[in-house]
């Protein structure tokens, strides 16, 4: 462990008093605006993370700012024992976007891992008669930290230390033969997410969402998509999962539907809005007036300002500059609009990463050989030229020739 005179100040406080259940982290940020975060020190980053796919308008936007500021000073909290116009708005206008039609409610909590635990909830109450005790998840598979969405988590090594997890749940690779061979009338539910996002930005095999959703109708098991790093226009569509035409039975979101506030939730489709009843589930927090005003005004300024379509279009401009870099060590692109992965030909995506930070770019690596980007929603030409040459230099950096 580094010791503490090798530390400067902050890194220092935050290795005395911060829990060790993350690293230490790159730099201490200390403000931001549209695309851009500075730290402490002054120095200037393009934010091509974004707070992994949360901050879809990008830093200090005055639709963010006015939302909070107003509803802060109207009313706050109020606890799940009462309503608020922010809260019914949002529940209207997150089940037209995700086309859920008249049957579709939604359920809101304060995180994606507390949504995921509501739908993990849900799956057990699609289990009349004790028949339905299997729940699938992918392998490789994200779904969060607290317990029942690491028992959903299809990595391993994240579950290893703290089982015994909630029981029920197999992890099958996202493969139509594994889906065929393991979908049955013992399955209460399928687990999914419709790009891996922590996996490396992996998308699912062509046909899979749709045989996963005729398998699952045939079957009476939920299909379930995680929708909390590709929902809110990140992909190019509103939700993942309506690239393939598909109507799960649920859906969880979160990050960007907030904008940076937190908020999560449930929206569910058809005969699965009915499963729960009064008292099964609840949050104190959950749906409050704050964080349902501002998602309220995050989602209504993306849909005005035509956000999620400028995804789908500087989405590929993005990967059109990458390939145009002609780099040896990019092996190609993955992804949907502005969520893309970056197949590096090398294990050296920390290092990538550093180098980046450097020039003054935020990106992240999701794994030893792959850059995953998920910047604001609202970039433009001038942020994408920006990171082809920000980009530019950081490979030239680890570039063994130009070492």
């Amino acid at each position: 462990m580094t010791g503490l005179d090798d530390l400067n100040e902050w890194q220092g406080r935050f290795d005395r008093r911060v829990m060790r259940s993350i690293g230490m982290p790159l730099a201490k940020l200390d403000h931001g605006h549209g695309a851009r975060v500075w730290d402490d020190a002054g120095h200037e980053y393009l934010d091509f993370l974004a707070g992994i796919a949360v901050n879809s308008l990008g830093h200090a936007h005055p639709v963010f700012v006015e939302a909070v500021s107003t509803q802060a000073a109207r009313l706050a909290h109020v606890s799940n024992y009462f309503t608020t116009e922010p809260a019914l708005e949002l529940a209207e206008r997150i089940t037209r976007l995700a086309g859920t039609g008249d049957q579709g409610r939604a359920w809101f909590g304060n995180s994606g891992a507390e949504a995921n635990e509501a739908a993990f909830k849900l799956t057990r109450l699609n289990n009349s008669g004790g028949a339905r005790g299997r729940v699938l998840a992918l392998v490789d598979g994200f779904h969060g930290r607290t317990m029942g969405s690491l028992a959903l988590t299809g990595k391993a090594h994240m579950r290893e230390a703290f089982e015994p997890l909630p029981g029920g749940v197999e992890h099958i690779p996202a493969t139509l033969e594994a889906l065929e061979t393991s979908l049955d009338d013992g399955v209460a539910a399928l687990f999914v997410e419709p790009i891996q996002g922590e996996a490396g930005v992996v998308e699912l095999p062509d046909g899979f969402l749709v045989a996963a959703r005729e398998l699952t109708h045939r079957h009476g098991a939920l299909l379930i998509v995680d929708e909390i790093q590709t929902g809110a226009g990140r992909t190019g569509e509103w939700f993942a999962f309506q690239h393939a035409g598909i109507t799960p039975d649920a859906i969880t979101v979160a990050k960007g539907i907030g904008g940076g506030f937190p908020i999560g939730g449930l929206v569910t489709f058809g005969r699965a809005s009915s499963l729960y009843s009064k008292g099964q589930h609840g949050s104190t927090f959950g749906g409050n007036p704050l964080a349902t005003a501002v998602s309220n005004a995050v989602l209504g300024e993306i849909e005005r300002a035509g956000l999620v379509e400028n995804a789908a279009v500087r989405g590929r401009q993005l990967e059109e500059r990458i390939a145009s870099l002609a780099s040896p060590l990019i092996a190609g692109t993955r992804g949907r609009g502005l969520l893309i992965g970056i197949a590096l030909t090398e294990p050296i995506a920390t290092r990538l990463t550093a180098e980046a930070m450097r020039a003054g770019l935020i990106v992240n690596a999701a794994n030893d050989s792959t850059i995953r980007m998920a910047p604001p929603l609202i970039i433009g030409d001038a942020e994408i030229d920006e990171f082809a040459d920000k980009f530019a230099s950081a490979l030239d950096a680890v570039t063994p020739a130009r070492r």
